[in-house]
């Protein structure tokens, strides 16, 4: 299976919103050379990005650019434990409304998109006393019908599911999401694909190992560092279960980028 490379998935507006993120980025005590170093990177990479990578792609490669010049990185590891820690002290309560609640899957489903609200890729911070209003307003969160429907029909048909996580934190409403699922189809498989390095603050095999999702699935990292699932470089496991998948759940604007069109049930 094949990325297809002719798909535009790059546009103007990742351009700006990169170049923005990267000068305000830019490391405080750099004399006036390494700074013009600095945005010479950054420029480069910008300028000469083909059009169908997009943005996750770009992302990494002006990360690695700065770290072999620079040594620049971005640390998340402490947000990334208390987020995980901070959304399983509320796994006991979303558990209790999935117990009373008469469609649990699709609650399940709203409280998994509220998680996506912690993301520090797109945000500069995430205000918790507005995620727990979320949480609390749960049942409200729009679920398009149509989509739901052939969800529920794909995954009873279904034999495999690989699940590509997104955030640190989101990933225990994900566990709590694929539990209903091994509930109403015990006889699909489940497999998790987690990023196979850190990146910004999107889940690692350290986060699922945290929150106790290897303890129910298999979970494997995807092989790189993309914030995203970029086929040409994902490893050859990601790719194998990725193949022999019957139906993807992908979580992300991420994940939407790098696999737009890429002939796969997602």
């Amino acid at each position: 299976m094949e990325q297809n490379t002719q798909v535009k998935r790059l546009r103007s507006e990742c351009l700006s919103c990169l170049l923005n993120k990267y000068m305000e980025r830019c490391p405080e005590g750099l004399d006036d050379e390494s700074r013009l170093t600095y945005m010479q990177i950054v420029f480069r990479e910008l300028a000469d990005a083909e059009w169908e990578v997009g943005g996750p792609v770009l992302i990494h490669r002006i990360y690695r650019k700065l770290f072999e010049r620079f040594g620049f990185e971005e640390d998340y590891s402490s947000i990334k434990t208390h987020f995980n820690t901070l959304m399983m002290k509320q796994e006991p309560l979303v558990e209790a409304e999935l117990s009373k609640a008469q469609e649990p899957l699709r609650l399940a489903i709203q409280y998994s998109l509220i998680g996506n609200y912690i993301d520090f890729g797109a945000l500069d911070s995430v205000e918790e006393e507005k995620l727990a209003q979320m949480l609390l307003d749960a049942d409200n969160i729009a679920v398009d019908a149509e989509e739901y429907e052939a969800l529920k029909e794909d995954l009873r048909k279904a034999k495999r599911l690989v699940y590509l996580t997104d955030n640190c934190g989101e990933i225990v409403m994900d566990k709590l999401l694929i539990r209903q699922i091994q509930k109403l189809y015990p006889e699909c498989e489940v497999t998790v694909i987690v990023r196979g390095s850190e990146v910004l603050n999107d889940a690692t095999r350290e986060d699922a190992e945290q929150i106790g999702l290897t303890d129910m699935v298999r979970v494997i990292g995807n092989g790189n560092g993309i914030a995203g699932t970029w086929l040409p470089e994902v490893s050859k496991e990601a790719r194998e279960e990725i193949e022999a998948a019957d139906v993807i759940l992908a979580k992300g604007q991420a994940n939407f980028e790098t696999l737009r069109r890429c002939g796969k049930n997602i």
